[in-house]
């Protein structure tokens, strides 16, 4: 299929090669036969106007009587036997002689040559006129201007008119018969070439071809070469220069395959070891903070009962003791529930939330607490659609754990005034990482003015347990759980801050733009901040 298709593009691009530059050969040879022609009519019209000229003196100068009306037919009747269609003869005193055509245009134009040649007393041709020639229009008539000497003197001009008409007719005639010999030589020209390029090339290229479709992978038979120092032998050599490598890249490849897949399985192993260690070393850590967290309040409780024992104890150190051990019994059962909001799975129940009204019922109760006395918060919540698809309670705890921490940080400071804490709104749009799809997002940011983190703790602020607070002032899973709940919504969370400059929040969430219940501040249970929340955004000053 490939061999046909080629042969009929092949003999479709001969044919019209052949045409083309038989037609060119046509188009040149008729243009040089019309020059041609033109020419020896110009050098025939000056012949006439030498051989004719003491007759055109002497018809310029004869009378009107009947003698020597029939010299000037007789002079006139040569003329035209020899293909003149029209003359003028102007005088040196203005005297004119005409024949033949009569036209106003043309005589005005015969008058016109006859004294340009007087003047230059040289031979001048024009043309006048334009009729359909061989291929397109051409001039109609030969002007053959000459002056008429007597004693060495010039004492007239004459004009004859020699009409092309009769030899374009003549070439049309010609052109004709050239065409149909031309359609003749490009069909028989094509086949010939068409036979000796199947024979010298397709023939071969089509048993290329056959071998290349009956090569199988095992096959060691090559392709057959000639001895000709031609493309084609130059091509059989190459395909079997190709099938050599080809043979030698399949054993590398099957090497590689080999090697690779064994190295896969090294790797998978190796991989295996490194998620057991690294689960080890989760659980080790995760053991580790929960032992030293734990451990430490145990460790108090433990002594605080020791007291409680001695008799000599008074009633009044009694109540001390107990309320020391009920505070950091508390603290245990924070760290405890922290540990299960780490564990609990965040979208089971979720709904639709109304995020700006969930802040501002934050902040209506966070502005009477003592912890926001010299600390103005500030709310500009500006997005177009503030629904998100979550949870009401755990998305709140994530709110008040950042404005807690945030507020912590500020106070850390010890300014007594100045400390400000922004929460900013905004919808915008980010690219889904695998497909061109935009997705809206609502865009939280916590901003305040605190002493900022410093650029070592900024990578450990979500780690289970990192805290920079001092001992017994934070457990380390406060932002570790609102990272993990913000995670669950789908969402975002992280930190921008300098030491010195302030530190900023961000959260993303994706904006919720179905129709289903909203959970607005209604449905969500009443805040009353307990007073031991996890703050660790914020680190204090050492």
């Amino acid at each position: 299929m490939f061999i046909r298709g080629l042969r009929t593009k092949i003999a479709l691009n001969i044919a019209i090669l052949f045409f083309v530059a038989m037609l060119l050969i046509n188009v040149v040879a008729m243009m040089t036969a019309k020059r041609d022609i033109i020419r020896k009519e110009a050098s025939r019209g000056h012949f006439l106007i030498s051989t004719l000229t003491a007759d055109l003196l002497e018809v310029l100068n004869m009378d009107t009587d009947s003698t020597h009306q029939n010299s000037r037919a007789q002079v006139f009747g040569l003329l035209a036997e020899s293909g003149v269609a029209g003359a003028f003869v102007l005088g040196k005193n203005s005297e004119r002689v005409a024949f033949g055509r009569s036209s106003q245009a043309l005589q005005d134009e015969l008058i016109k040559r006859c004294g340009n040649a007087m003047q230059s007393k040289k031979r001048e041709t024009h043309f006048f006129g334009t009729t359909w020639g061989i291929f397109w229009k051409r001039q109609r008539d030969l002007i053959v201007s000459s002056p008429l000497m007597q004693n060495g003197r010039v004492v007239a001009g004459v004009s004859i008119v020699m009409p092309l008409e009769g030899i374009y007719q003549t070439l049309r005639r010609s052109q004709k018969m050239m065409f149909v010999y031309l359609f003749l030589n490009t069909i028989i020209l094509t086949f010939i070439g068409i036979y000796r390029l199947s024979k010298v090339y397709f023939q071969p290229l089509a048993r290329l071809a056959r071998r290349a479709e009956d090569y199988h992978e095992d096959d060691e038979m090559l392709f057959a070469v000639r001895k000709e120092d031609n493309e084609l032998h130059k091509l059989s050599g190459a395909l079997n220069g190709m099938l050599r490598r080809i043979s030698a890249d399949k054993e590398k490849l099957r090497s590689t395959v080999n090697s690779l897949e064994i190295a896969n399985r090294e790797l998978k192993k190796a991989q295996e070891e490194i998620i057991r260690a690294e689960k080890l070393a989760s659980v080790g850590r995760l053991s580790a903070g929960i032992a030293h967290e734990i451990g430490n309040p145990i460790g108090i409780v433990m002594g605080y009962l020791e007291l409680l024992k001695q008799k000599d104890t008074s009633d009044s150190e009694k109540k001390e003791y107990i309320q020391r051990t009920e505070g950091e019994i508390e603290r245990i059962n924070t760290i405890i529930r922290q540990l299960l909001e780490i564990s609990r799975p965040s979208n089971a129940g979720l709904k639709v939330v109304a995020v700006h009204d969930l802040i501002d019922d934050i902040a209506q109760v966070l502005n009477v607490q003592p912890l926001m006395a010299n600390i103005e918060l500030e709310c500009c919540l500006e997005a177009r659609n503030d629904k998100v698809l979550a949870d009401a309670n755990q998305l709140r705890q994530v709110f008040l754990n950042l404005i807690i921490n945030a507020a912590d940080a500020v106070s850390s400071t010890g300014k007594s005034v100045n400390g400000k804490l922004v929460i900013k709104s905004e919808q915008v749009t980010e690219r889904q990482p695998k497909s061109a799809e935009q997705q809206h997002l609502l865009k939280l940011v916590f901003i305040d003015n605190g002493p900022g983190i410093p650029k070592d703790d900024i990578g450990n602020i979500f780690d289970p347990f990192y805290t920079t607070k001092e001992p017994g002032k934070g457990t380390g899973l406060g932002l570790s759980v609102s990272f993990m709940i913000v995670q669950g919504f789908g969402g975002k969370m992280t930190v921008h801050s300098k030491k010195g400059e302030g530190t900023s929040m961000t959260i993303l969430l994706p904006v919720f733009d179905g129709e289903v219940d909203t959970v607005g501040v209604k449905d969500a249970p009443d805040l009353c901040p307990p007073p031991n929340i996890d703050g660790d955004a914020q680190p204090s000053e050492p």
